[in-house]
């Protein structure tokens, strides 16, 4: 908590922020507000996702305006106005009643960031079924598990991911009824229908499906890195999260270009790459191809991105690769950088300030959150390391839990707990399906458990501190592994850095580094003693890494979280679970 903050003025901006008091704002806010912000959006249909972001714009003023923009690897670009994709949206509900598919029916989608995800996701949203994303990386048995576990009844998928991943399953998955293919331009089988055909063949008129605030609208599964996955249930009502999120955290203005680069695989790519732009009427880019540092510039140039929201381990690529984004890409018009997926290291908010002329701001929020819970702000200070405040309308504590049922809440600045929120908000997931259990236990008095612990310091700004799995116990210290990694990433040859606690017989846990270095930098044997006593100056004998070793590339998520598990299973030696969500260098 050392770092210099970063000083902000409304002279740092072309547009004045939607969020210009924080303090009033926060201690004034109701979701009421919001309601009726919104109001009219439902109108007969009662409150339904997919017409607050896609119709009422499309019955509007910005109906022939660039909703979404999907960029193509070979750079072909295809556009979609807010009429266009309501006619798109509106065939894809058709194509599901005439298929059968009703109200609460879970439609899955298996496929990269194509139209087709798009469409079909806010389509199944107007025919009040529930959206179910996957990740088009995911293997056989991952894909099985979510499609079993979710009571699936369609999957929208290609001809390829679905020879590679899916006609394996297809005994196993008895309820599923229906796989509507994005690239057959016939059927290829009972159950196995042309997607093209079906559209072409449906209306462009569709009544969307009365849908209520507290009905099913998205599922989403957790990764399932500590076990199998578990589907979070959120509903209609979470768009109020989504709109305000994007308003105040993301700050989105009518005629702004805003890109986000998660995949709708993981919640991000749906609540930010999908809904949320969409609720203000913006033009959202979707690149199709895989991350290149230079092609990731030229998008931001060429398409004159006002606001990018993106992940950690995208930006530590962009620190390790020695480009001078403004020396050689026009970034005149990026107003505000943003990253989620993991906590970012303050090296790279300083970066960001450094490289790109704008600090990154990080963020805090969960699958079970549905939307952001905690925020750097526009015109709010940064302090390089924090998650920053709580969004108006959370509330947010430290807190302690007793053995006997209750929970303390930690007023005192600086102490390590339990980060947990206070219920009510209309993004906070409804239940695990079919785990009604596993759903209790989240929730402990009057709160919500979140599982990270976190501190909070005197001015309210709140800082991780790790997963209470990743928690290394050594010599009687709680060492959180974020807090050292952030340390060695101080050190300028350290590129990233994962920390894991190791068994030792005399200590409990010892606290091990694994450490890739930048471009020009060797490992040896000199440069790990040297990062240890670096270690130990920073943290102290007690916390610092009493082993470290070096990797060329740590294993990351491709949501940007760094695979601890996978790091502390390959050192032991143990059974490396699923791979699926592995991303590849």
């Amino acid at each position: 908590m050392d770092w210099i903050p970063i000083k902000k003025s409304l002279e740092n901006y072309s547009v004045e922020p939607n969020l210009l008091d924080y303090e009033e704002t926060h201690r004034t806010f109701s979701w009421s507000l919001v309601v009726e912000e919104l109001q009219g959006s439902s109108q007969a249909q009662g409150l339904n996702i997919a017409n607050i972001a896609v119709d009422r714009h499309a019955e509007g003023v910005k109906a022939n305006h660039v909703a979404m923009r999907f960029i193509a690897p070979d750079w072909t670009v295809r556009d979609f106005t807010y009429s266009n994709l309501k006619a798109q949206t509106n065939r894809f509900a058709n194509v599901l009643l005439h298929l059968g598919i009703v109200k609460g029916d879970r439609t899955f989608v298996l496929a990269g960031r194509i139209p087709s995800l798009y469409i079909a996701a806010l389509g199944t949203l107007k025919n009040g079924s529930v959206f179910c994303p996957l990740f088009s990386a995911f293997g056989p048995e991952p894909v099985f598990q979510r499609l079993d576990r979710g009571d699936a009844k369609v999957l929208v998928t290609t001809t390829s991911l679905y020879k590679q991943k899916v006609a394996q399953l297809r005994e196993r998955l008895p309820k599923l009824q229906q796989i509507l293919l994005i690239d057959a331009e016939e059927d290829m089988g009972e159950g196995l229908l042309s997607l093209p055909k079906l559209m072409v063949e449906a209306s462009e008129e569709f009544a969307t499906v009365p849908t209520e605030a507290e009905d099913m609208a998205l599922l989403h599964f957790t990764s399932g890195t500590t076990g199998m996955p578990k589907g979070a249930i959120h509903v209609h009502k979470a768009v109020y999260a989504h709109y305000i999120t994007a308003k105040y955290v993301l700050d989105l203005h009518s005629n702004d270009i805003f890109w986000c680069t998660a995949d709708p695989g993981w919640v991000t790519g749906t609540s930010y790459g999908i809904i949320a732009p969409l609720t203000h009427g913006v033009t959202s880019i979707i690149d199709e191809a895989e991350f290149d540092a230079n092609r990731w510039y030229q998008i931001l140039e060429t398409q004159k991105v006002n606001v990018w929201y993106t992940a950690p381990t995208a930006i530590r690529r962009l620190m390790r690769i020695d480009i001078e984004p403004r020396k050689h890409y026009d970034l005149s018009q990026l107003r505000l950088v943003h990253s989620v997926g993991e906590p970012l290291n303050p090296e790279a908010v300083i970066w960001g300030q450094e490289k790109l002329g704008l600090p990154i701001h990080d963020n805090w929020w969960q699958t079970e959150t549905g939307g952001i819970m905690i925020a750097n702000y526009p015109t709010m200070d940064i302090r390089p390391g924090s998650m920053g405040r709580p969004l108006p309308g959370i509330e947010a504590a430290i807190v302690r839990r007793h053995e006997d049922g209750t929970v303390e809440v930690i007023d005192k600045p600086g102490v390590d707990g339990d980060l947990a929120l206070k219920p009510g908000f209309p993004s906070l997931f409804r239940g695990y399906l079919h785990e009604e259990e596993r759903y209790c236990k989240c929730f402990v008095g009057d709160w919500y458990i979140s599982g990270d612990l976190a501190a909070r310091d005197a001015d309210g700004y709140f800082w991780f501190v790790g997963r209470e799995d990743d928690i290394i116990k050594t010599s009687g210290h709680m060492v959180g592994p974020f807090e050292v990694e952030n340390a060695l990433m101080e050190h300028p040859a350290v590129a990233e850095a994962g920390v894991i606690g190791k068994p030792n017989p005399m200590i409990g846990e010892l606290v091990k580094a694994f450490v890739s270095l930048k471009p020009g930098r060797q490992p040896s044997e000199g440069l790990k003693l040297e990062l240890i006593g670096f270690a130990r100056q920073k943290l102290g004998a007690a916390i610092a890494p009493k082993e470290i070793e070096f990797q060329d590339n740590l294993p990351k998520t491709r949501s940007g979280k760094i695979m601890r598990r996978l790091l502390k299973a390959r050192e032991l030696g143990l059974p490396e679970g699923d791979l699926s969500t592995l991303e590849t260098n």
